[in-house]
């Protein structure tokens, strides 16, 4: 394997590390390297914190090896202050001597400027190892960089026979949740819900299913709860609303202020939802959201072309009746099993 290829992986391995923790920042991985030996390593500590370039210099022992080393990013060293230092002058303090970097930040701040503050301190520079793998990496970041709204992750469970709830009739006999899924693949949802800054549903999942909409099966951080109901028939004893957590409701009546713990969010319903919906969260810095359900809410998504990745597990059970799974019009990237389950992964490229 070639050297830079190497470590700029070793980078990406760190990087993932932050994913849910350092939102909106990108989650940034970092490897010093001596003599073909790592001497340094870091990743981008939670919201506030210091940037991936920082806790790896922060990790050298002999800080005198730095001025003989060099340091793998897969993101441009930014070069403005923000709420750390510029990471280029760090790197330059210590007279670091080659900076391999996977991805120029599109971030209008850095752009290009962290790289040429490098240059001018006399750091030589390689630049694009590894960028497809680098891009990928980023790409919570780079869409709202780049689209201007949050990264996209629709998820749902469907039956042999391709639904994803069964009549509502058959509620009245059996109220308690009809699982299409294991308790594994559970599980794991609620470990994707932990590395979002969102998550999204419907009335009609919030009215039916009554869920929570956080973290119970997995040790991490809930994400921000959105429901979209329109004339506002979910009651406040709805189990979204008890625990103390901060909701967004997107309405077509009222808004409020968004220090409030519930939150009203007027759309005109008349014209595209799901681009209000990402317009109001990329203004807040809301880089990823987790849509859960239902049938109708998942399908506007998709119908507007504005998801970028898709979850969906099939289950082995049958209804027979109830409400049809989305209907998405893509080939599955990557299929996975989950004990019985099948897990199929989409992107929207």
């Amino acid at each position: 394997m070639n050297i830079d290829h190497k470590y700029m992986q070793r980078a990406l391995e760190l990087g993932k590390n932050a994913l849910g923790s350092a939102a909106p920042n990108p989650m940034v991985g970092c490897v010093i390297v001596h003599n073909q030996h790592i001497i340094g390593e870091g990743f981008t500590s939670a919201f506030g914190g210091p940037h991936a370039e920082v806790n790896a210099i922060n990790a050298v022992s002999d800080k005198s090896l730095l001025s003989k080393a060099t340091l793998y990013v897969t993101l441009e060293p930014c070069s403005h202050f923000g709420k750390t230092p510029p990471c280029a002058d760090l790197i330059a303090t210590f007279k670091i001597p080659r900076v391999v970097i996977g991805l120029i930040d599109p971030n209008k701040k850095v752009a290009g400027k962290g790289i040429e503050k490098l240059k001018s301190y006399g750091c030589e520079l390689t630049v694009g190892v590894l960028e497809a793998e680098c891009r990928f990496h980023h790409r919570r970041f780079l869409t709202m960089q780049e689209k201007k709204r949050p990264f996209v992750i629709l998820k749902w469970a469907e039956t042999t026979d391709g639904f994803i709830a069964p009549l509502k009739e058959m509620r009245r006999f059996k109220p308690e949740p009809f699982w299409i899924t294991t308790k594994k693949s559970r599980q794991l949802v609620h470990k994707w819900r932990s590395k979002e800054m969102s998550i999204l549903a419907g009335t009609t999942t919030v009215l039916e299913d009554n869920p929570k909409l956080n973290v119970r099966d997995y040790a991490g951080k809930a994400p921000l709860k959105l429901i979209i109901d329109k004339s506002l028939k979910i009651p406040s004893s709805a189990a979204i609303y008890n625990d103390n957590t901060k909701v967004i409701v997107f309405n077509n009546t009222k808004s409020s202020n968004f220090e409030n713990s519930i939150v009203f969010k007027q759309l005109e319903f008349t014209k595209n939802i799901p681009s209000q919906i990402l317009q109001f969260l990329y203004e807040f810095e809301i880089s990823s959201v987790f849509i859960e359900g239902g049938a109708k809410t998942i399908q506007s998504f998709i119908d507007a072309n504005l998801w970028d990745e898709a979850r969906v597990f099939k289950g082995k059970s049958n209804f027979g009746e109830g409400t049809k799974a989305p209907v998405l019009v893509s080939k599955s990237n990557f299929r996975t099993s989950v004990l019985q389950d099948q897990l199929y992964t989409y992107y929207n490229d």
